[in-house]
């Protein structure tokens, strides 16, 4: 008789459990200073262009939670996006977010690709998990976003049946993210007096989401044109009444 032997299952345990209150949250430094501001211009286009709605989650350096294999595994992207979130008590402070017990599954996931060698890559399957594998395999998120803003470069991949393909981007460089139904792509200029290479927002007609300072400035710029016309205008009419009154008439008598 031959003894059949079973193979065993590498595939983890994955169960959403609520973090325990005691659980010290990660609090590692970002890795580069380009980090914060590429996530916070990401979010205020998103603001500004008024698609962010209650119900909704995004954040930076947040803790995602999944229970595997009984033990709590804690990973913060650089920037993510939840479509629906069960709502906190006003005087609560959402610690972390743990998906399919709070809410809805995390859609969205970018990294900005540091020093560590293959850090935001790795497929680690073992503790620690690497970030590639942890989204792909354990949180499952239908969008990972790699960006260096150092060469720069994105790198876009969705989940198709259980791993992620890469998507190639379209004529002008940019890769549409079904999620949110917008264009990300690469944009170099000045935010908040920093010249880099920022990640941007497109809709699917090609508009740029502005910041809410370009928004401003914008509207400085239209309100200075409003002005400089209305100027023009008093400066025409009263060209005009000049003339009425070297002709003799009275332009009084004519309105």
């Amino acid at each position: 008789m031959v003894l059949q032997i079973q193979p065993i299952s590498k595939e983890p345990i994955v169960t959403w459990e609520a973090l325990p209150a005691d659980y010290v949250l990660p609090d590692d430094p970002v890795e580069n200073i380009q980090q914060p501001p590429l996530a916070a211009a990401l979010t205020d286009a998103l603001g500004a262009a008024g698609r962010i709605q209650p119900q909704m989650l995004i954040g930076s350096n947040f803790g995602l939670v999944a229970t595997v294999n009984k033990k709590t595994v804690v990973k913060a992207p650089d920037w993510f996006y939840v479509p629906q979130v069960q709502p906190v008590a006003a005087d609560i402070i959402r610690r972390s977010y743990t998906q399919n017990l709070e809410g809805a599954a995390v859609a969205v996931v970018m990294e900005f690709l540091s020093d560590t060698e293959a850090g935001e890559l790795s497929v680690r399957s073992t503790p620690p998990y690497g970030k590639l594998y942890f989204y792909e395999n354990i949180l499952k998120v239908p969008t990972y976003v790699t960006y260096d803003p150092y060469e720069p470069s994105i790198e876009v991949r969705c989940l198709q049946n259980t791993e992620y393909t890469k998507v190639a981007a379209d004529e002008n460089g940019r890769y549409w993210i079904p999620e949110l139904e917008l264009f990300l792509g690469i944009w170099q200029g000045e935010r908040l007096c920093q010249t880099l290479n920022w990640l941007r927002w497109w809709d699917k007609d090609g508009n740029l989401l502005l910041w809410s300072s370009e928004q401003v400035e914008q509207e400085k710029q239209r309100t200075e044109q409003e002005k400089q016309r209305a100027e023009q205008e008093k400066q025409r009419a009263d060209l005009l009444a000049a003339k009425l009154r070297e002709l003799g008439i009275d332009p009084s008598n004519l309105s």
